[in-house]
């Protein structure tokens, strides 16, 4: 059982940063894919942004694309999401899970953690 533990939201005020970490407990076949996803209250759970262990190139939420940057480090098991020019509309709890296949479909992963807040006042 694959388990994420993220970190590193808080409170920012709007043009500004927050770097979010996602620990892994191990990389596996069925957790080859991470992705970053966000709900506001009220609101569907949605796509921020996905990486792959064993691949380079990343995907993004076109709302994010530009501002938002997803990284890994293959030594820490740790997957970051650097979050650029944050808008108040971004305040979510903002989750990282973990599948196998490469999409921005909330079914398609199998593991989630607990999440971090992020709020952002304007």
């Amino acid at each position: 059982q694959v388990q994420l533990v993220e970190s590193g939201g808080g409170l920012v005020q709007a043009g500004g940063s927050l770097r979010l970490l996602c620990a892994a407990s191990e990389r596996t076949f069925n957790s080859n894919v991470v992705g970053w996803f966000r709900q506001s209250p009220g609101k569907e759970r949605e796509f921020v942004a996905a990486i792959r262990w064993n691949l380079g190139t990343p995907l993004y939420a076109d709302s994010v694309k530009g501002r938002f940057t997803i990284s890994k480090d293959y030594t820490k098991n740790t997957v970051y999401l650097q979050m650029n020019s944050l808008k108040p509309e971004e305040t979510a709890a903002y989750y990282c899970a973990a599948g196998s296949r490469w999409s921005g479909e909330r079914k398609e992963y199998s593991y989630w953690g607990q999440g971090t807040q992020v709020t952002v006042s304007s």
